[in-house]
């Protein structure tokens, strides 16, 4: 069905997806079309909330373009509510109606601190697909020797044998057991990268498959419409398909996984792939009835699975916000356009205007396996990392909720740009104690924690401001994104801002401020003017 939503005079709305936050905000005149029901990685939720005070809201994916002056919608109940004043009342009703973080109060949930303490670490960019105990100790001590904090370790896809046969690999991982202890006693928390694939010619698709003759195992994975399990490619081939909504195969996972903690000492687990749309036949993803192939519900129990453990992590959910959960951004390329970067910022800020507050932006240098930098220097024998754009990406996580390194940075960088990495950490861990704050706070009123000028501030033409955020209420970060830039515009909202070398500059105001490849440009409000 077709709905019509006209836009209000100088109207911006933001929402839909992460992936898509470079086309944010929505205007009238600006051209935008996305489908939701082809939806993907990251978060993704059927809502639009407006700095007018306005949201829209579906409980269903739908289409949507941009024709004039009005955002023309294909899909089932789209609701349109107004009169909350200002994008932060938009989406303070949408979150309390539609993805209230109630149940996370009730349960008093909370999120681990270590997440936020001191910066992460994923073998991912400087293994892929092949940690070994080896590789995976001689980065852990290697972080510490070159002057950075132990924090979460998380060993990515490789670790094990087939997919899910979730052991270690014995000839990578001879003693898994004396590796964790020694990363304990190092100060890491570990976790391991796990995903709902099964690979058909493993143990646990055998077992699973020939139990189906089993009345208690008749529906063990994701079945296609004659019943039998479902074949499916993903980035690896063919697998079946763990359903998460299935007792029986939620059994099997925890046991494995339980066992990984209770043997070894795992801290907790990367679930990965959960964006089951990306596997399932499209007549799934746009919501026609087909068995068991809702993409939707497979999601949604995908990743309330994985919050029982209290260390985890996600980077794929629809319409799934209103929880503490740890959110991390897409993976994205080591480039500088609006696909590496320059999509930081706006993902952070869509990401908490569509109830994921506890945002983690990609791995630092990107997270992309094409921009591997052993992978690259082998087959594209032209690239080169770039270490200012590795310097500008460290700078501009320093002041998320969360920051992430994969690529050892020791190994890519020079000396000098690889201490102003280490400022760059080392910035993050002096905050901590305001970035928990935030936390806490986050997980009580679900609250972003990165925040747009205009959600702080409302109606001064702010709207369009996507290179900058506030952490929390009273911290402005404004990161250079641009390649040889040495100073930037800076929009300051109300009150009086102070830099970290003492100078005050007036809300209200755009200044250009100095910033050499050493410097975050970032400003702690010291007072608000009066009557505001």
């Amino acid at each position: 069905m077709e709905y019509r939503v006209p836009f209000l005079k100088d109207e911006h709305f933001f929402g839909c997806s992460t992936v898509h936050a470079m086309h944010m905000p929505l205007c009238a005149g600006k051209p935008y079309e996305v489908d939701l029901r082809k939806w993907g990685p990251n978060q993704t939720v059927p809502l639009l909330v407006s700095d007018k005070g306005r949201y829209i809201w579906s409980e269903y994916p739908f289409a949507l373009f941009v024709d004039g002056d009005q955002l023309v919608f294909d899909g089932e109940e789209i609701v349109v509510r107004d009169g909350y004043g200002s994008l932060r009342g938009a989406y303070l009703a949408a979150m309390e109606a539609h993805f209230p973080f109630d149940q996370t109060r009730q349960e008093g949930r909370r999120l681990p601190r270590e997440f936020f303490r001191t910066a992460q670490y994923c073998s991912w960019m400087e293994c892929t697909y092949h940690p070994t105990q080896e590789t995976v100790l001689a980065y852990a001590h290697a972080i510490l020797e070159h002057g950075l904090q132990p924090g979460i370790l998380i060993i990515d896809e490789g670790w094990h044998g087939r997919y899910g046969e979730w052991r270690f690999d014995p000839h990578k991982f001879p003693d898994p057991k004396a590796m964790i202890e020694e990363l304990h006693a190092l100060g890491f928390t570990v976790m391991l990268w796990v995903c709902p694939l099964v690979t058909a010619d493993g143990e646990s698709y055998v077992t699973g498959s020939f139990c189906q003759l089993n009345p208690y195992y008749d529906r063990r994975f994701l079945r296609n419409k004659a019943g039998e399990i479902a074949i499916v490619p993903w980035w690896n081939g063919y697998s079946a398909i763990l359903d998460m909504r299935n007792e029986w195969d939620r059994a099997f996972l925890d046991d494995q996984l339980q066992t990984l903690m209770r043997e070894y000492g795992v801290d907790g687990f990367k679930f990965d792939g959960g964006g089951y749309g990306m596997y399932l036949p499209q007549s799934v993803i746009n919501g026609e009835p087909a068995d068991n192939h809702d993409a939707i519900a497979l999601n949604h129990a995908w990743n309330d699975f994985g919050q029982q453990y209290r260390f985890h992590e996600f980077k794929d959910s629809f319409k799934n916000g209103g929880k503490a959960m740890i959110q991390r951004l897409c993976d994205r390329p080591h480039t500088w356009d609006e696909q590496g970067i320059r999509l930081l910022v706006p993902s952070a800020l869509i990401q908490g205007l569509t109830g994921h507050p506890f945002v983690c932006p990609d791995m630092i240098g990107g997270g992309s396996f094409l921009y591997n930098s052993r992978w690259a220097e082998r087959m594209m024998p032209d690239f080169k990392v770039d270490e200012e754009l590795f310097v500008r990406m460290a700078q501009a996580s320093a002041l998320f909720p969360m920051m992430q390194f994969s690529w050892a940075p020791w190994n890519v960088l020079s000396k000098k740009s690889y201490r102003l990495v280490v400022d760059a950490a080392m910035l993050h861990v002096r905050m901590a104690d305001t970035i928990t704050a935030l936390v806490a706070e986050a997980e009580q009123t679900g609250e972003p924690i990165v925040r747009s000028l205009e959600y702080v501030d409302p109606h001064k033409g702010y709207a369009t401001v996507m290179d900058e955020f506030l952490l929390g209420h009273d911290l402005l970060v404004a990161p250079v994104l641009e390649k040889g830039a040495r100073e930037r515009d800076v929009v300051f909202p109300k009150g009086r801002w102070q830099s970290e070398d003492g100078t005050v500059y007036e809300g209200g105001m755009v200044y250009r401020v100095a910033a050499p490849l050493d410097k975050l440009p970032w400003f702690r409000r010291v007072s608000i003017h009066e009557g505001e």
